[in-house]
C-alpha cells in the first residue's frame, strides 16, 4: 500500500476522520483504513482530497514536498 499524508493534512485542518468521511460519503472506518494504508484509495477520492486541501495529489502521495496545488489548465 502507498503511504499518504492524509492524517497530517486532516490534523493540520483540525478535522476528525468522521468529518472527512461524511464529506466523501464513505464510512469512517473506510477513511481510517485509507489513513493507515490498509486500503487502496480510489483516485477519485485522492483528487477530491487534493482539491479540498488545495494541494496536489503528488503532495498527498509523497511524490513532492511542495504543498502548493498545481495551476489548473483552462479547458477549451
Amino acid at each position: 500500500m502507498v503511504k499518504t499524508r492524509l492524517k497530517d493534512l486532516r490534523e493540520d485542518h483540525d478535522l476528525l476522520q468522521k468529518n472527512l468521511a461524511e464529506m466523501l460519503n464513505i464510512a469512517q472506518t473506510t477513511y481510517s483504513q485509507y489513513e493507515l494504508s490498509k486500503r487502496e484509495i480510489p483516485y477519485e477520492i485522492i483528487i477530491k482530497l487534493a482539491s479540498f486541501y488545495n494541494t496536489s495529489v503528488d503532495y498527498i502521495l509523497y511524490l513532492t514536498d511542495d504543498k502548493k496545488a498545481y495551476k489548473r489548465k483552462e479547458r477549451s
